[in-house]
């Protein structure tokens, strides 16, 4: 019996390699209570910001078997995506939008998603035992489970690192009532490092293997849907997406490879490198039209637009006060809000000028605050 399951997990192994998954380890259904414990500890001190979901089921999401009772095991899979290009390459170019290289890519939900439906139908097929699979959608720890499998461990970014892949694995699990014989757990391999500490803009971590959500320039940039706190407007410098930089550092980057990258995430490289000026120009069907496909269009035009117009602001580019100036006229509030303080970065004399001619006119109360705390005279 026993050879009969190391031949069928094997054979599972290799079926998820077949269809691109860089990695394939089995998890116990049972978590221990100290990964429950340290969530609630982080949900407890209200360091997930707006996610609120985060807080929702919380029981559920402590353990497998608090989602699901009748789970034996847990098959937690990564999908490299690995870049083409140097995530760190336009820190100093800021006339550019940096974009995570997860976005650039095809919404890895679908990707993941299709590539974990057929594996657990063949699972099925050959143990006829029951599965829920799972990809980011679902009061599931993915990391933590990842960790208990093996597949890498939770570094000090709080991210899965990888001894093969890096910090650039996309995470899926499927849920099953087989009893399959788990893996080894990863190991910290750390150490003294603290490269992925010290390169954060933000300074989101409190402590090595925690993160600060309110603080974290992907929270900002992506979950966050009011204006940007303006503590950490000049720190995000021209991330308009997510951040990379935490992960970029890890030392353990140099042994990933692009070749175990799945083709349906190939990255689109023509979004590795846009101009601000284009995407301030964004209407909803232009923003739509260049994000489709991607993670990116889920968040929408104005949030994104919102983060364009701040990196705007940290240009220092003076031929985008104009850009700026005519989303002043822009049907959000968030959008004119970040216009306008990136128009005080840019050109004082104007964002005087349109101050004196379109106070009277907003209705606002984010935007007529923007305009008394933006001004040059505050800063």
């Amino acid at each position: 019996m026993k050879r009969h399951k190391t031949n069928l997990v094997n054979a599972l192994k290799d079926r998820a390699k077949a269809e691109g998954f860089a990695d394939c380890r089995i998890a116990p259904g049972h978590l221990a209570p100290a990964a429950g414990e340290r969530l609630r500890q982080w949900l407890s001190e209200g360091r997930h910001g707006d996610m609120l979901w985060m807080a929702d089921r919380v029981d559920q999401r402590s353990s497998p078997v608090g989602l699901w009772p009748e789970v034996q095991s847990v098959i937690i899979l990564g999908m490299s995506y690995a870049p083409e290009t140097d995530p760190l390459a336009l820190a100093l170019q800021p006339e550019f939008g940096r974009i995570s290289v997860y976005a650039q890519r095809k919404d890895y939900h679908d990707v993941v998603k299709g590539a974990l439906k057929r594996l657990a139908q063949w699972f099925v097929h050959q143990t006829g035992s029951e599965v829920k699979v799972f990809v980011d959608t679902a009061p599931v720890l993915e990391k933590t489970l990842a960790e208990a499998a093996g597949l890498g461990w939770q570094g000090k970014h709080s991210n899965l690192v990888s001894r093969e892949h890096g910090s650039w694995l996309l995470l899926g699990a499927i849920y099953t009532t087989a009893e399959l014989e788990s893996d080894a757990p990863g190991r910290d391999r750390c150490g003294s490092c603290s490269a992925c500490q010290i390169v954060c803009p933000t300074d989101a971590f409190p402590e090595p293997y925690r993160v600060d959500a309110r603080r974290c320039i992907s929270y900002l940039t992506i979950e966050h849907k009011g204006p940007i706190p303006s503590e950490f407007r000049r720190a995000m410098g021209n991330h308009i997406y997510g951040c990379d930089d935490c992960l970029a550092a890890c030392p353990w980057n140099k042994f990933a490879e692009t070749a175990s990258v799945h083709k349906a995430l190939a990255q689109r490289l023509e979004l590795s490198e846009l101009p601000l000026a284009q995407l301030l120009a964004l209407d909803d069907i232009a923003f739509r039209a260049l994000f489709a496909g991607t993670p990116i269009k889920r968040t929408g035009r104005d949030r994104f637009v919102r983060n364009a117009a701040v990196a705007a602001g940290n240009s220092g580019d003076k031929g985008l006060a104009k850009s700026c100036v005519r989303l002043l006229d822009d049907a959000s509030p968030l959008v004119r809000g970040a216009a306008i303080w990136a128009l005080a970065q840019l050109d004082e004399n104007q964002f005087s000028l349109e101050k004196r001619t379109r106070l009277k006119f907003e209705s606002d109360e984010s935007v007529l605050l923007e305009w008394e705390v933006s001004a040059p005279t505050m800063r």
